[in-house]
């Protein structure tokens, strides 16, 4: 037998019921000679027979029945042919289905209200087990158990327990009993102490509270408790409202019973209206508030600090929703608040707003972003008499008025709008393109005085700071006339052009022309074709303006260059430069290419002529161009019969009176193919 579960009367009163998802668990203590047992505790009964007749034996409490006899159940009894009969009368509350489970070895019978439902009555040598589903109405129920051994060890173990699938289980849990509610009006801190009795379901999960204003019919969920837990508490708005409570019990299932009465309860009113938004606007003779009005307020308050006080001073009162402070010193920067109250003189705080009294801002500011920066459009202030203005940029809002964000807004402009209105404009230049930007403006007055800061404009600029990538395939071919290089073209979208450079590592590259995006290929020339190493460099240019710029003695990001060697057509020989005249040759766009030539004083007066000599590369001589000597005073000549697309020498003889000849330098002439 099982002593540890047996108790006195005045200790199964005490008992705890527990709702596992087995059997009812409470403690127990011995029996004694007048033994009651406390529901939901059994009162267990042991016989010397197996028919119950007669006396008792031994009465004692379990708070299970589970046991396991190998011998004797209790002194005074015999090992084999005993009985023991288990009863407990408890209120189930709603009611509902439940699983009765009986194991036994010998015979067991099981009863509720005197109906049997199991019946495993024979003597045997093994445990046998059953289980009955049954519906227990509501209120108070008996169950009772009878178990006899006949011979052998003696087993019994028997419970009782909800059954709470919700396919199977229906039944509301009945309303909790003697709920109130009760308001603790502590300051601040007042709330509603609820309470409740306990219910009797033994599938009870929990309790749930509703709350509702008086005067509606929706109920809100306030807490929701264990079912071991009888009390709760809630915390309405302390605005003086009147609320009404329910309590409801609703078991693990998920039925919920009906509310119990409601309870009412009135709150105190602690709560302050809502707080009003407030707004100032700044004018040359006043800071001029304004504010929205809060629900329940009766009356406001208006308090204002220099903006770098620590404490606020009360300047008005008033039920109105506006407020105009002359009393403000014009230039200086005020801080606002107001604040609501209500009957009950609760407050609530509104914003903090700063003012400086001033002439008006420039008003209907707009931005533009066209790739080339930041265009600012406004109409001039009422009155008419700006005699300045400055913009001002920052990366952060709000933008600070200062130094560091002054901008160099350039371009101005002062049109006339349809409607008669003066309209300025300007545009910032700086700043990095993608970037996102806030603006401010200010405007001086004729008098010299500032106003404040219009609204923030909030500006992102257009595409970014990268430069495209270098261009690829960069090759140079040299001609006649010069080098022609070719490229692929750029992968980049927002490709605006290339530039073409000569780079000298001595000094600053020399820029040698623009292509535009779509065109892969640029002809440096006329170039003499004299041999010389060349370096070219090729720039990508992006629409944003971003390129590699040549900065000291570097590029700051990666080009493409091409190293070339140009072809060498120079003469392989030249007479000794002994003609008192120079030569320096040119090349026209057109067909003709030609020369200057500067002759001593002497040539006019002595000389009978002068001759003209072009290079040919295909006999290696120097052939004459001039069929008659030119006159000893000429200062020029053009060479009609100038191949085009190449790289010509020339030289001049001056001819003396006998014949004999004396030559001049020689000098390069560079033309260009036909239609060049």
């Amino acid at each position: 037998m099982n002593p540890a579960r047996r108790t006195t009367a005045a200790a199964a009163a005490a008992v705890a019921l527990t709702t596992a998802t087995t059997l009812l668990t409470v403690s127990a203590a011995p029996a004694s000679a007048a033994t009651t047992c406390a529901s939901p505790v059994y009162k267990r009964q042991l016989f010397t027979n197996t028919t119950f007749k007669g006396t008792p034996k031994k009465t004692a409490c379990d708070s299970v029945i589970d046991e396991s006899w190998t011998g004797a159940p209790a002194a005074g009894l015999p090992k084999d042919d005993f009985a023991a009969r288990w009863t407990v009368t408890r209120d189930f509350g709603s009611g509902g289905p439940f699983a009765l489970t009986a194991t036994a070895t010998d015979g067991i019978r099981v009863y509720v209200d005197n109906s049997r439902k199991i019946n495993l009555w024979s003597n045997t040598t093994g445990s046998r087990t059953k289980t009955v589903n049954v519906t227990i109405p509501k209120g108070k129920h008996t169950l009772r158990i009878d178990y006899v051994n006949w011979t052998g060890a003696a087993k019994v173990k028997v419970g009782y327990t909800p059954r709470t699938s919700a396919t199977v289980d229906k039944v509301k849990p009945l309303a909790p009993t003697g709920f109130s509610a009760d308001y603790i009006p502590d300051g601040e801190s007042a709330y509603t102490e609820l309470a409740w009795s306990a219910g009797k379901e033994m599938d009870l999960a929990g309790y749930r509270v509703y709350r509702r204003p008086k005067g509606s019919g929706t109920w809100t969920k306030v807490a929701t408790t264990a079912a071991t837990k009888r009390t709760a508490g809630d915390s309405p708005p302390p605005t003086g409202q009147s609320y009404y409570y329910e309590a409801r019990a609703y078991d693990r299932t998920g039925n919920e019973s009906t509310g119990t009465a409601d309870q009412p309860i009135t709150t105190l009113d602690r709560t302050a209206p809502a707080a009003p938004v407030l707004t100032a606007t700044a004018v040359e003779a006043s800071n001029n508030l304004s504010w929205t009005a809060a629900a329940d307020a009766v009356l406001y308050r208006v308090y204002r600090k220099y903006d770098d006080a620590t404490s606020y001073t009360q300047i008005a009162e008033t039920t109105g929703t506006g407020y105009v402070d002359t009393g403000a010193s014009y230039g200086s920067a005020y801080d606002y608040k107001v604040k609501a109250l209500d009957a009950a003189k609760n407050g609530r705080d509104s914003n903090v707003v700063r003012s400086t009294r001033s002439i008006l801002p420039p008003q209907n500011v707009t931005a533009t972003v066209p790739g080339y920066g930041a265009v600012f459009t406004w109409t001039e202030a009422p009155g008419g008499d700006t005699a300045d203005y400055e913009v001002y940029r920052s990366t952060t809002s709000p933008v600070a008025t200062t130094y560091d964000n002054l901008t160099d807004c350039r371009s101005r402009k002062v049109t006339t709008d349809a409607a008669g209105n003066k309209v300025r404009s300007c545009v910032d230049y700086d700043g990095d393109q993608g970037a996102t930007y806030h603006y401010v403006m200010t405007r001086k007055n004729t008098a010299g005085r500032w106003s404040t800061g219009s609204a923030d404009m909030t500006v992102t600029r257009p595409g970014d700071e990268k430069a495209p990538p270098p261009v690829t395939g960069l090759t140079a071919q040299p001609l006649e006339y010069g080098v022609r290089l070719d490229w692929d073209d750029s992968p980049a979208t927002d490709l605006a052009h290339y530039e073409v450079y000569e780079y000298r590592s001595c000094c600053t590259p020399d820029f040698l022309g623009e292509v535009p995006a779509g065109t892969s290929e640029f002809v440096v020339g006329p170039e003499v074709a004299d041999g010389e190493e060349k370096t070219y460099v090729v720039v990508p240019a992006d629409i944003y303006g971003n390129y590699a710029e040549f900065t000291g003695a570097y590029w700051d990001s990666p080009v493409a260059s091409v190293t070339v060697t140009e072809q060498d057509l120079r003469p392989t020989t030249a007479p000794e430069d002994t003609a008192p005249c120079s030569v320096t040759a040119y090349t026209t766009r057109g067909d003709a290419g030609g020369m200057y030539i500067d002759c001593a004083d002497s040539v006019a007066t002595e000389a009978a002529g002068i001759n003209v000599y072009r290079w040919d590369r295909a006999s290696g001589t120097y052939v004459r161009v001039t069929d008659v000597p030119l006159a000893p005073t000429a200062t020029s000549y053009v060479d009609g019969t100038l191949p085009r697309g190449t790289t010509v020498y020339y030289l001049l003889s001056v001819v003396a009176p006998d014949g004999s000849e004396t030559f001049s330098n020689v000098d390069s002439a560079v033309s260009l193919p036909s239609g060049a």
